[in-house]
């Protein structure tokens, strides 16, 4: 999907809040693939969103979504007319992006964080964890490291450099990074701050909190 190699830091004081596709609601952009996709032709889009009120989510033709709520009491959703309660932080949950679906707050605003990928182009799995985790992303993959609750400790040992200077994820959400060749280091993820780690690679999560883990790979043939 992207060169190998890489590890980017994106800080989320550095995001720009941008109106939902609806207008029902703030999204704030982690990264995405192709760098620079429009809403209309991401492959995969993470981003951190953020709902005070009831109404429809935006529908994305073709799109499979992975939501976790971060902050809040939860949501009371009907997808497709069927209900699906979001009420456990950290829990990933699937559906589809294409499907209607309507939100009623349980106990008022919440956050939620994002993975939305075109179903037929890109393979994603999105996990939560805590502790101290070992991670390696493979030729063609890339991983996300998104600190949820609390700090997070990005370890990149001997392998590919970090760019975590003032500056890094400008308001795009990209951020910079430095290639293979720099030394590795350790990295303190904030609150919300973010890791893109393009394979080949390896490193080490640590985290008394909670730390979402997104691994992403085009299928075969794209």
């Amino acid at each position: 999907m992207t060169g190998g190699d890489e590890v980017r830091i994106l800080r989320a004081g550095d995001r720009a809040a941008v109106a939902w596709k609806n207008g029902g609601g703030v999204t704030r952009e982690i990264a995405a693939w192709p760098e620079g996709a429009s809403m209309a032709d991401f492959g995969w889009r993470a981003s951190l969103a953020e709902v005070a009120a009831d109404g429809p989510f935006s529908a994305f033709p073709g799109v499979d979504r992975t939501l976790t709520l971060a902050e809040g009491a939860g949501m009371d959703l009907t997808v497709a007319g069927e209900r699906r309660l979001v009420d456990e932080r950290y829990a990933p949950q699937e559906f589809p992006g294409d499907a209607p679906t309507d939100c009623r707050l349980l106990g008022g605003p919440v956050v939620n964080f994002n993975v939305m990928y075109r179903r037929d182009r890109v393979r994603a799995r999105t996990a939560v964890v805590r502790g101290t985790l070992a991670l390696a992303a493979a030729e063609g993959e890339t991983l996300l490291l998104v600190a949820l609750l609390g700090p997070a400790e990005l370890d990149t040992g001997a392998g590919p450099g970090v760019g975590a200077g003032a500056g890094d994820g400008a308001g795009d959400g990209r951020g910079t990074g430095i290639g293979t060749g720099a030394a590795g280091g350790q990295v303190l993820l904030g609150p919300y701050d973010a890791a893109r780690i393009s394979g080949p690679a390896t490193c080490l999560l640590r985290t008394r909190g909670h730390a979402a883990v997104v691994t992403l790979a085009a299928r075969p043939g794209r």
